[in-house]
């Protein structure tokens, strides 16, 4: 869709004013808007053409107008004027995120609250999924007699443990056992490769240690599938009941976000470094009333995860979209020295 560019400058004006009162945009405000260079007849003639279109409607017979899902998809792909964060703002992102533990799913905790908190939205992450990833990492730790962790920590950052109780106490040789086995079979295996069919496999390599061994190494398998899925980790939910665009419609997605495998469906066509979904371009009705700005990050140029925000389609798009861009990058990096890696950046673009 072509549009003049004085229709571009007053659906812009219309779509800025929306987002930033709330209120119908009427044409004597966009007069004083513009103030001579353009006729209020004019404007109103201008108005009527872009309600033809779709791209604004009337709310009310008497009201003014407001942009429709069309014209806000129009406004951030043709006419929103982004600009990138400036050196304090930057600055505070990074200093917000330099205490991360290390753990690569609480730097991803972290960001999603910090967006959450900066953006008034709610903030979704996805762990790093990879169908390459191995295990990097194995560890077995005593917790006294009978009781052991397991942590298992892949090469796109995953990290996931479990306690498991033993039929017997663990032993020095257990233990001793355990990591030549790992260090043999485990290191560098695709996580996808580990499954009861491997530890079947594994069992005359066992000796007298075969049925403590093999309760070990089935959790250790139950850990490596776990891995493998992506999890959606969701921050600052009830943000969305403070937007009155989503009245009552508001515990309803709320439901909607909490089912996560919709969300896993939505998120996974996100292929793009950036990409922005306005309302029914969305499968899912509870969505209808919501925008999502997400960034795909990569560690070491590896396709990771996402993360974004889920918030009204009147929101500031210009503004959000380069703290969205700047922490998802930011994401990537600190992942990859977490993992020994160089993280890289995010380029720039929508979708």
């Amino acid at each position: 869709m072509e549009l003049s560019e004085r229709r571009q400058r007053i659906l812009a004006a219309i779509v800025e004013q929306f987002i930033a009162s709330g209120e119908p945009v009427g044409s004597k405000a966009l007069c004083n808007l513009f103030e001579m260079s353009i006729s209020s007849a004019t404007i109103r003639n201008e108005m009527a053409a872009l309600a033809e279109l779709g791209l604004i409607e009337q709310p009310h017979t008497s009201a003014g107008r407001i942009p429709s899902h069309l014209g806000y998809r129009y406004y951030v792909d043709h006419l929103m004027n982004c600009q990138a964060l400036g050196t304090k703002q930057r600055r505070a992102l990074e200093e917000s995120m330099s205490a991360h533990s290390g753990d690569p799913e609480q730097i991803l905790e972290q960001a999603g609250e910090l967006l959450a908190e900066i953006t008034n939205c709610a903030a979704v992450s996805t762990t790093p999924t990879d169908e390459s990833a191995v295990i990097r990492k194995v560890d077995l730790l005593p917790m006294g007699g009978r009781t052991i962790m397991l942590v298992l920590v892949t090469s796109n950052g995953v990290v996931r443990s479990r306690g498991c109780r033993l039929a017997e106490p663990v032993t020095p040789e257990l233990i001793e056992t355990f990591y030549a086995i790992t260090e043999h079979t485990f290191l560098g295996q695709p996580v996808a490769n580990v499954n009861l069919v491997l530890i079947k496999r594994l069992t005359p390599l066992l000796g007298d240690n075969a049925p403590l061994m093999q309760q070990i190494l089935i959790a250790l398998s139950e850990l490596a599938w776990d891995a493998a899925k992506e999890e959606i980790l969701l921050e600052g939910q009830t943000n969305l009941l403070h937007h009155r665009e989503f009245g009552n419609n508001a515990y309803e997605l709320l439901e909607f976000l909490g089912r996560g495998e919709p969300m896993s469906q939505l998120l996974s066509t996100a292929s793009s470094p950036l990409r922005v979904i306005i309302g029914r371009e969305t499968p899912f009705h509870e969505l209808e009333n919501s925008s999502l700005i997400v960034a795909r990050y990569t560690i070491s140029g590896r396709r990771g995860g996402v993360l974004g925000i889920i918030g009204p389609t009147r929101i500031d798009y210009a503004k959000l979209i380069p703290n969205v861009e700047y922490l998802t990058k930011l994401v990537g990096r600190l992942l990859g020295e977490v993992l020994g890696e160089e993280g890289t950046d995010i380029g720039p673009g929508t979708e």
